[in-house]
């Protein structure tokens, strides 16, 4: 959101607010900005919708410095959720099972979510259940870090199936 400043500030009469965060009360736009200028700063329209308009003086260069480093703070503590993708097939082993579960587990920890395919070649798609069974015994092998977000589904030769990690909240219970 762009803020108005000193000339773009059109409006007759605004309430102001001192550098200060004092109320000064309701006075006409010349006069505000003429204290503005006095004291070597901005007239800086921080409420455009109320009426009338509020504005405020205060360095603008340093209140957009201020504002840019706050973003930049709230981006840095971002977690950006990545989809980590495990691969099946119908016959799948135990022991490369175990492999797979191990792996989907590290993810889960780390935050990300993970989608579980299994692939059906061939004719193998006659047989869905047996891909249904095997995701959920991977859930179920999952179940203490993760929850099912999307339970398992056929789309075309492959049955799909997404796990999210636990909440903190859900963990502490």
């Amino acid at each position: 959101m762009e803020h108005q400043i000193n000339e773009e500030i059109r409006d007759k009469e605004v309430r102001l607010i001192g550098d200060d965060g004092e109320q000064l009360g309701i006075v006409l736009n010349a006069e505000a900005q003429n204290l503005a200028m006095e004291k070597g700063m901005d007239l800086v329209k921080i409420a455009p919708q109320a009426k009338p308009p509020v504005c405020k003086i205060m360095d603008y260069g340093k209140f957009r410095f201020e504002q840019a480093k706050r973003e930049k703070e709230a981006r840095k503590n971002q977690k950006i959720v990545e989809l980590k993708e495990i691969r099946l097939t119908p016959n799948t082993d135990v022991g490369d099972l175990n492999t797979k579960v191990k792996n989907a587990c590290k993810f889960l920890k780390d935050g990300d979510k993970v989608k579980v395919a299994v692939r059906f070649r061939g004719r193998q798609v006659t047989h869905a259940s047996l891909g249904q069974d095997l995701l959920h015994r991977f859930a179920e092998m999952c179940s203490e870090v993760s929850t099912v977000e999307k339970m398992p589904k056929l789309e075309g030769r492959q049955m799909m199936m997404f796990l999210a990690p636990i909440k903190d909240k859900e963990k502490e219970k």
